[in-house]
């Protein structure tokens, strides 16, 4: 298997950042051939079509964050790439070979506030992920008043875009569209679902908890 960081963009503002782990390090949980396909081709394309769909246009300067605030959702071409460059960033990010890891305890405080447990939050989790319909991600979030929420979105979209119907600052994303899974998994997506938990950085996500909390 290759090295992500060799995996780099045409041309354009926006840059792949490369992993904090090898390909393989994620396994049983996640095959290394399914780890690379889905960083240097599904990952790559996203980034490389964001590039081209921002070219000469306003959004060529701005943030990935301000182009998803920002984006005429009819556009689909720059809705799907944005979203899709965005959401496997983070989704990356928050996935390490790090054993279990758990949450700070401002963010463990704000958990038990909003879900009542650690455990009821992940089961909401799964159970989220479990039944979405066809392709999309799960998030969790924090909103404008600082909660802590649990959303679903379809295709590539995500809660910084308008068309959201929880709006806020994602924390935690998980991919669930079968190209993140198949390989390993075929359409068992129950049990890709399952597994992911042990390969989830809570201290990553406790750091982006209070950065969004920051900001409110």
């Amino acid at each position: 298997y290759g090295n992500s960081a060799d995996v780099k963009t045409t041309d354009g503002p926006f840059k792949m950042k490369g992993l904090a782990y090898q390909y393989n390090d994620l396994e049983p949980y996640i095959d290394a051939k399914t780890m690379e396909i889905h960083y240097s081709k599904h990952h790559l394309g996203y980034a490389n079509k964001l590039n081209t769909a921002i070219k000469e246009t306003e959004f060529k300067t701005k943030t990935i964050e301000e182009i998803l605030n920002q984006l005429d959702i009819n556009n689909s071409f720059l809705r799907n790439n944005a979203g899709g460059y965005y959401n496997h960033n983070l989704y990356f990010e928050i996935l390490s070979s790090k054993k279990d890891t758990k949450p700070s305890a401002i963010l463990t405080e704000a958990i038990n506030r909003d879900f009542g447990s650690f455990t009821n939050l992940n089961s909401k989790l799964s159970e989220a992920a479990t039944n979405l319909f066809g392709s999309g991600w799960v998030w969790l979030l924090v909103d404008k008043d600082g909660k802590l929420k649990i959303s679903q979105t379809i295709n590539q979209d995500n809660p910084l875009m308008s068309n959201s119907t929880e709006k806020g600052t994602p924390i935690l994303a998980i991919d669930v569209w079968e190209h993140a899974y198949y390989l390993k998994y075929q359409n068992k997506r129950a049990d890709y679902i399952s597994e992911i938990f042990n390969i989830i950085n809570w201290e990553i996500i406790s750091k982006k908890y209070d950065e969004a909390i920051a900001i409110k």
